[in-house]
């Protein structure tokens, strides 16, 4: 079997404030891949992807109304956890996600099964769990 190198599995988001969605993101720690405006109004996103460190990562856009993937009652309703490297880059992570006006749900701390994990809702509403507990 071969692997392939780029990602195949991403999170999906609308935001009805998409340049307020990317500001977040990046304060997560996301990088822009590609982003397409609309060309007769630049504040509305067609489509953008954002890398997760070395393979992951989001696609999102914004709220239209000719788009049954992008719809208002799909805003602030997403939940994701993202894997960090260390127990203190989860404190880093929650204190810049706070910083770009995030609110707190959970505040880091240490868990029974291993790691450490915070959550955070962007904005919108969406969640974002960020631990450094890789899984099994």
């Amino acid at each position: 079997m071969t692997h392939n190198m780029k990602p195949q599995l991403f999170h999906s988001l609308t935001f009805t404030d998409a340049a307020r969605g990317a500001e977040f993101l990046r304060a997560l720690g996301f990088e822009e891949v590609v982003l397409y405006a609309d060309d007769n109004d630049p504040s509305v996103v067609e489509h953008a992807q954002y890398r997760w460190r070395d393979n992951g990562g989001v696609m999102f856009g914004s709220v239209r109304k000719d788009n049954p993937h992008a719809h208002a009652e799909m805003v602030g309703q997403a939940k994701c956890y993202l894997v960090v490297d260390t127990e203190a880059e989860v404190d880093e992570v929650f204190r810049r996600a706070l910083a770009a006006d995030g609110t707190s749900i959970a505040e880091p701390t240490d868990q029974d099964y291993g790691g450490r994990s915070a959550t955070i809702a962007d904005p919108e509403g969406n969640q974002w769990s960020v631990g450094s507990y890789p899984g099994e």
